[in-house]
Formats: structure tokens, C-alpha cells, sequence
């Protein structure tokens, strides 16, 4: 017997129109849907004229769920994968089913569409030529203090999610660490009805919605150093770089050496260092 198919659907972030051809036709052949709400997947799934079996598969599902699914998938059942608005696998579980679904023999299909991400920095009007997303912020500690630390210093546009009645907390942190004028973005209830982008400085952000707290879902775009009035650091040169890593490389130096001193030299980030030096040697 076959192993079966798991396809990982986007779907709309609210406007039903934004839902492909090509996944309403996967929904609608699927023998089962793993469904983060499954009250709004089914809403879906009945707009479209859609049976298949909706389970629920969340971040506080137990281990048990996720092999329940792959046992369908190592039976010859094909699955689809849906989260409650946009693409799966983005600050959701979607990662693990994926990964266990590959382990157990099934093929993977994106069945690309919506993304929470890419519609806020299309709308944005920031940089996104290179952007960092960060999600969701741990709620307090040193594990946020780290990120917003990061967010001060990144020249590329950040993104963020937050709850709404968490938002002016949010605003409030960066512009400590940001600065005040920082650029940024909030996209709320992006394609609904009340859809909705307020633009201004991290400081005039947070004072509207101390105001008026928000409702709904909210993304929120922070330009990054290069957007604030500080110049960002130049690209290195990529031949200076791949010189240097084959040199130390030649010479007997581990990788963790040539990482740190391609970081040190070109005043890199040590994870864009390990980057070059995996694509260089």
C-alpha cells in the first residue's frame, strides 16, 4: 500500500475570494482535514462545498494526535494541513506533523495562497527586500529581553504577532529599546471588513492604542536601523569572504573558528557567518 499525501493548505487570512482554486479542489478530495480551529476550518470547508473529516490539531494537542495522522498518511489516506488563517507551519505546530509525515515515507505538497507575513510587509511601505520575522514575543524575562535587544540593532524590517489586548505592552518595549522614532507598521484584520494599517513612530503607535485599544488579528511591521535614520552596515564582499573561509579552512581551523572569525572580521551576526561559511566550504 501507497503512503499517502499530506498537503500543507494556506488559507484566507478573512476574504473567502482569497482562497485558490487549487486549494478549494484539495479540500474538497482530502479524506481528512487537521484543522487548528476547527470551528473556522469547517466554516470554510462548508462554503466550498467540502466533506471531508476535520480533526483538531493545535499547539496544545497531545504527541498521540500528530501520530494519529501519520498513521492515516502510512495507510494511504491524504491529509491536508490547515490553520485557522494563512499558511501552516508559521507560529503553529504545522513543523512537527511535516517532519513526522516525511519520516513515516509521505510526500509533502505546499499548496501555497495567504500569509499574514507577506500581506502586512506588501502593504507596509517599509523595506522587504530582507525582512526578520520573530512572531510572537515570550511574555516576559530574559527570553524577550534577548528579542527586543535584537530588534534595536536589526537593519532589516521586522515582523511581528501579537494579541490585540497585548499591543500597547508591545510598542511600549520596543520603543524603550528601539527608540521612540522608530518607523513601524500595524496591520489589523488584514482583508476583513474593518481591515485596517496605522502608521507613525513606535512612540505615536503606542499612545493610540493605549487610547483605543485595538480588536482583531494585528501584524506589526518595525523598520529596522537602516529605515530609522542610521545607516546600515554594507553587505562584505563575497569573494573577501569565501577567500577568507578557504585560508583558515586550508589551514586546519575548525568550522567553529571560521565562523567566529569571519563574524569578527566582516562585523557579521554569528548565524549569517555560519551561513557562509557552510555555503563556502
Amino acid at each position: 500500500m501507497s503512503v499517502g499525501t499530506l498537503y500543507v493548505v494556506a488559507t484566507p487570512l478573512g476574504h473567502l475570494g482569497d482562497l485558490s482554486p487549487r486549494a478549494t479542489a484539495t479540500l474538497r478530495a482530502v479524506d481528512t482535514v487537521a484543522a487548528e480551529d476547527t470551528r473556522r476550518t469547517r466554516h470554510l470547508l462548508s462554503a466550498i462545498d467540502a466533506h471531508p473529516r476535520v480533526v483538531s490539531y493545535h499547539a496544545h494537542s497531545a504527541p498521540r494526535r500528530r501520530d494519529e495522522l501519520v498513521a492515516l498518511l502510512a495507510g494511504g489516506a491524504d491529509v491536508a494541513l490547515a490553520t485557522d488563517a494563512g499558511t501552516p507551519g508559521i507560529s503553529d505546530p504545522g513543523a512537527d506533523l511535516v517532519r513526522a509525515a516525511r519520516a513515516a515515507g509521505a510526500t509533502i505538497v505546499p499548496v501555497p495562497g495567504p500569509s499574514a507575513v507577506a500581506t502586512a510587509l506588501s502593504a507596509a511601505g517599509l523595506p522587504s527586500d530582507r525582512y526578520l520575522f520573530v512572531g510572537f514575543l515570550p511574555r516576559k524575562g530574559s527570553a524577550r529581553r534577548l528579542f527586543l535587544e535584537r530588534a534595536a540593532g536589526e537593519p532589516w524590517s521586522i515582523v511581528f504577532f501579537e494579541a490585540p489586548g497585548r499591543l500597547a505592552e508591545l510598542l511600549e518595549d520596543l520603543a524603550a529599546h528601539c527608540g521612540g522614532d522608530r518607523s513601524a507598521v500595524v496591520a489589523r484584520e488584514m482583508t476583513k471588513l474593518h481591515e485596517d494599517f496605522r502608521s507613525g513612530t513606535l512612540a505615536e503607535l503606542r499612545d493610540h492604542y493605549v487610547a483605543a485599544p485595538p480588536r482583531g488579528e494585528v501584524t506589526l511591521v518595525v523598520a529596522g536601523t537602516g529605515d530609522a535614520g542610521e545607516r546600515a552596515e554594507p553587505a562584505p564582499d563575497a569573494d573577501e569572504v569565501a577567500a577568507l573561509i578557504r585560508s583558515r579552512l586550508a589551514a586546519g581551523d575548525s568550522r567553529k573558528d571560521v565562523v567566529r572569525a569571519v563574524a569578527t572580521r566582516f562585523g557579521l551576526p554569528r548565524n549569517d557567518a555560519y551561513r557562509w561559511v557552510v555555503m563556502s566550504s
